[in-house]
């Protein structure tokens, strides 16, 4: 769906079948939980933290109103000479308006998790590679291989996903660091054991060689037997899904993820397969995804007097704040687990959940907006993992009290209220009262 046609979070209401929810809280967006009893620890978790409380917009830990603290930030953001505008934790139309505040402000945008994201792009844009959704594995693998971590952990309704409603269930194998607890899964009628491969050498290696065995090629040394029976199991596969999460992959992520995609494309010229990247979670991927249809670039992109300027090394947000090559940073985190990086001296507009107010405490320097959780208390949209499936979001009907504003809402206020850009203060702390 194009973001210019979009349905507003406005016109996202409760459905009339309430127990049905599609939750937020991890890439999968799941869209058959049980809203009043979700079978998801991650999902209960989820709406434990986004569960109402009490909160008011705080201007150095005192409580303001709505128009004082969006005066307080806009006056801070006219007056920043180089914003930075993180995390990213929205929907499609928040996502959207930020696009709108960063070409008003000439700020850096960058999303939570950026480093993962940016790193599977760049070896996707040098290497080209083969993708799947989660309905072609659903349908279609007959073996899936998790790469350097257990994707259950942070997606717990993954197997569940890809198991359901299958008639014969695929080999599932685990490449990866010993250690995992799981030696079989249960879902549905399936119980399957998980077949645990260990590392030769590291994660690099190890895909160096099975990408040699998938070739009947001679190895530098002798091969693992277990590594030796994957490579044959790839090669009888008739399709064979690689998945891996790029944030686990560490700091040379970008080359891992290049020689998942050469053993992919080596496998499809024999038979089939494809890979899984599983991640974007929190927003990101939607955020890459609004981002790159309004400006015609990926975040760590920069609205400055040359126009756009893309640079995934340069405009790291982490970098960014370690140089202090940015006066003003303002962190967007409508979902759980996204606290403002610690930011001694640097003023800071946040825009997250209620209890994000605890957290900062009586921090000076600092702006607090509450806003709202798309799928909880507003409705709204997110791109699921794989990317293709936008998702629409409503309102959990229990939360029908809750009047907090979207991220939408609060930054198209914001731009209303920026005045002319000024010169800046010899101190930005000068500009909060």
């Amino acid at each position: 769906m194009s973001p210019t046609n979009a349905p507003s979070p406005a016109a996202s209401t409760p459905t009339s079948a309430s127990s049905v929810w599609t939750c937020p809280f991890c890439p999968l967006l799941c869209d058959d939980q049980n809203a009043s009893a979700p079978d998801c620890a991650l999902a209960r978790a989820g709406l434990a933290a986004t569960a109402s409380m009490p909160s008011h917009p705080r201007l150095n830990g005192h409580n303001v109103s709505l128009n004082a603290a969006l005066a307080a930030a806009a006056k801070l953001l006219s007056a920043s000479r180089q914003p930075l505008l993180g995390g990213w934790g929205t929907d499609v139309a928040g996502a959207r308006a930020l696009y709108r505040l960063a070409c008003a402000t000439g700020a850096i945008s960058d999303a939570a998790g950026g480093e993962a994201m940016s790193q599977a792009l760049r070896a996707l844009q040098d290497r080209g590679g083969y993708t799947t959704t989660l309905a072609e594995v659903r349908e279609r693998a007959d073996l899936i291989v998790m790469v350097g971590s257990w994707a259950p952990e942070r997606a717990p309704r993954l197997l569940h996903r890809v198991l359901e409603e299958r008639e014969q269930a695929p080999v599932l194998v685990f490449v990866g660091e010993p250690g995992i607890s799981q030696t079989e899964v249960e879902i549905g009628a399936h119980r399957l054991p998980v077949l645990q491969v260990p590392l030769q050498g590291d994660l690099a290696d190890t895909l160096a060689c099975l990408h040699l065995l998938v070739d009947n090629r001679p190895l530098p040394g002798t091969a693992a037997p277990a590594l030796a029976d994957l490579a044959a199991r790839l090669r009888a596969a008739t399709y064979a899904v690689l998945m891996w999460e790029p944030a686990q992959l560490g700091a040379h992520a970008g080359l891992l993820i290049e020689r998942l995609h050469q053993l992919v494309g080596r496998l499809n010229q024999r038979t089939r397969a494809a890979g899984f990247p599983l991640g974007g979670g929190q927003g990101a991927l939607t955020a890459q995804a609004v981002h790159t249809w309004l400006s015609g670039l990926p975040l760590r992109t920069r609205v400055g007097p040359r126009g756009l300027e893309h640079d995934p090394l340069r405009f790291d947000a982490a970098r960014l704040l370690a140089d202090e090559a940015v006066d003003l940073l303002l962190w967007v985190a409508a979902f759980p687990g996204m606290p403002p990086p610690a930011t001694p001296g640097l003023p800071r507009i946040v825009l997250g959940l209620p209890s994000l107010a605890a957290e900062l405490g009586d921090e000076r320097n600092t702006i607090f907006i509450p806003v709202a959780t798309p799928g909880v208390q507003s409705g709204g949209h997110l791109f699921r993992t794989d990317g293709i499936v936008l998702v629409r979001l409503h309102r959990l009907p229990d939360r029908h009290e809750d009047s907090l504003p979207g991220v939408a809402d609060v930054v198209t206020q914001l731009l209303s209220q920026l005045p002319a850009r000024e010169p800046v203060p010899e101190s930005l702390a000068e500009v909060l009262p």
